[in-house]
């Protein structure tokens, strides 16, 4: 069975094993998700459930007051079948749906300690990169009388006469969806609505990120 929930990092810690060991973790703040949306073979041809988390709030415009997150008619009736409030993230998580029901909330606990799951989010953005820093490649020569340093490289064949699709060049770096996987919950905080989980995840501290079931077994 897939089990998801959605939640923003807060950033990371370490603890403490029982036998002394030092375990870095990554600290996820799930408040309840709610579900906002079914979807069965029969209608959609494939099953899902959809998640939403962290309200949003509906545009002030008096003078001197802050703009807040606006939303949309269609945001609000789709939010309003499920009675609640349109949501700043929303999510898939294909291959569940059975044991959800519309409105219903999805909490911290719905995971439990040693549980194996897949954490995605959006890697920090670098600015423009080059070719060294973004794709890793090998430096030239930088001593005297070398005149290839930190450049690309040969951009192909003289026979197609363009540059190939998918040669790695200077380029934003960053900002990209990005899948941990086979991370293990150190944790569950069903109080404070936290999950602690081992090692890093993408992202920068207050992004949002996905939490589900590991599609791979860890080896």
């Amino acid at each position: 069975m897939t089990k998801g929930i959605l939640g923003k990092k807060i950033g990371m810690t370490q603890i403490f094993a029982e036998n002394g060991e030092v375990i870095p973790v990554t600290v996820i703040e799930a408040t309840p998700n709610v579900v906002l949306q079914k979807k069965t073979v029969e209608s959609d041809g494939y099953e899902a459930v959809q998640l939403g988390f962290a309200d949003k709030k509906e545009t002030v415009y008096k003078k001197g007051d802050k703009k807040e997150f606006r939303f949309s008619k269609p945001e609000k009736g789709h939010a309003d079948k499920a009675e609640t409030n349109p949501k700043r993230f929303i999510k898939e998580f294909r291959g569940a749906g059975a044991e959800y029901e519309i409105g219903q909330e999805v909490k911290v606990d719905t995971f439990a300690a040693g549980d194996i799951v897949d954490v995605t989010g959006t890697s920090k953005g670098k600015g423009f990169a080059g070719s060294i820093k973004r794709h890793n490649q090998s430096r030239g020569p930088m001593s005297h009388g070398s005149r290839y340093h930190r450049r690309p490289g040969s951009m192909g064949p003289v026979d197609p006469n363009h540059v190939r699709k998918g040669k790695a060049l200077p380029g934003r770096m960053g900002g990209e969806q990005v899948t941990i996987q086979n991370l293990e919950i150190v944790r569950v905080d069903t109080e404070r609505n936290l999950l602690l989980i081992k090692g890093n995840v993408p992202g920068a501290r207050k992004s949002f990120v996905s939490v589900k079931t590991a599609v791979k077994a860890a080896e």
